[in-house]
């Protein structure tokens, strides 16, 4: 890795490791729910000691929202993120391995998917689902897969004809479990690039949903503190731009940290 690139991967990693230590650590920051009106509404940032960052409009205390914030939008993107990359994995390693008709129609189901913005399919799927967090997971999660499947299936084409996947199959492995446990291993170095982009994604995607009023309404999001805070704008812009902030550099931290870890990876290949 360059210099460049090592000093870009630690600052993705301490922007990284500073969120989460807030989100692990908002029970004790600011104990209590953060949806509480616990002060005088609209109190500027640095005005009362018991709020460093202020209130909001109804008297909410801004730190509290951000850290308890921290822990749903991370959760839920990280969570999304994963759910997203395992399906792809699993579309991917079938279609790659089996190949035919198999092949086909998944990839034709990918394609069909891949139409589709992936923030409408997610905002169609909330609509129907309902706003809970579990949901919101789900909607992500269906409408992120695409280009993780397209990924593994590429990689596993690649190495599916490599020498040890033959031997496997001369030595009478079951079909599945060489592709699961030997072709699949092999396909998924690259995929550790889309990580950073899809948890990236997945935040961004809980915190629209959240703006439009479509997060669960009994957690708090840095999307819903945007939300409640623009009417407010021009008298108290910290009530947008510190979620703001929160959610910018959250992408910006997996983005830089995963993009290090593919970077690593493939210097190792």
């Amino acid at each position: 890795m360059t210099p460049l690139a090592r000093g870009t991967a630690a600052v993705g990693a301490a922007l990284l490791a500073a969120g989460i230590a807030l989100a692990l650590a908002a029970p004790w920051l600011a104990p209590g729910d953060p949806m509480n009106m616990v002060g005088r509404p609209m109190l500027p940032p640095l005005a009362d000691g018991r709020f460093p960052l202020g209130t909001d409009q109804l008297g909410r205390d801004v730190l509290a929202g951000l850290v308890h914030g921290a822990r749903v939008s991370l959760a839920v993107g990280a969570a999304a993120a994963a759910a997203a990359i395992g399906v792809g994995i699993l579309v991917g390693t079938v279609a790659g391995f089996l190949g035919g008709l198999v092949d086909d129609a998944l990839m034709r189901l990918t394609e069909a998917a891949q139409t589709i913005p992936t923030f409408l399919l997610a905002l169609a799927l909330v609509s129907v689902l309902g706003a809970t967090a579990g949901n919101v997971v789900v909607a992500i999660a269906l409408s992120s897969w695409p280009p993780t499947a397209r990924l593994v299936r590429a990689e596993v084409l690649r190495v599916r004809t490599l020498d040890y996947v033959d031997a496997a199959r001369l030595a009478g492995r079951a079909p599945l479990a060489i592709a699961f446990l030997e072709v699949l291993p092999g396909a998924l170095a690259p995929v550790v690039a889309l990580v950073g982009i899809t948890v990236g994604e997945a935040i961004l995607v809980e915190s629209a949903l959240a703006f439009l009023g479509l997060g669960d309404p009994n957690l708090q999001s840095w999307g819903t503190m945007v939300a409640n805070g623009r009417a407010n704008l021009r008298v108290m812009p910290s009530l947008v731009v510190l979620p703001g902030v929160a959610i910018a550099a959250a992408v910006l931290a997996v983005s830089l940290t995963g993009d290090a870890l593919a970077a690593r990876l493939g210097g190792r290949r």
